[in-house]
């Protein structure tokens, strides 16, 4: 059995008959879209809220030690100062 010839296909031939084109061809770009649902958008937002609500401080330290230095002067406490903390404390609440 003599195997020297693979169905008479020579590879060499294929590559030396190709031809090259100096102009290039225009290919057509589709663009995709993609829409958010309200809900999805919604949810989106809830999501960063929540995350950005992770990463604030429970207690802003610097507010709190500015607020420490104030009540430590004797001229800072007076009725104006008391009343006014006292409407903002009630009307957190809804009162």
């Amino acid at each position: 059995m003599m195997i020297d010839k693979i169905s008479g296909v020579n590879p060499l031939t294929s590559l030396t008959n190709t031809k090259r084109t100096s102009t290039t061809q225009s290919v057509k770009v589709s663009s995709d879209e993609i829409t958010l649902s309200d809900e999805a958008k919604a949810m989106a937002e809830a999501r960063m809220i929540s995350q950005i609500a992770d990463e604030t401080p429970d207690v802003r330290s610097e507010l709190v030690e500015q607020i420490k230095q104030k009540i430590q002067d004797p001229n800072y406490l007076n009725e104006a100062t008391i009343a006014s903390t006292a409407d903002r404390i009630l009307s957190a609440y809804g009162f």
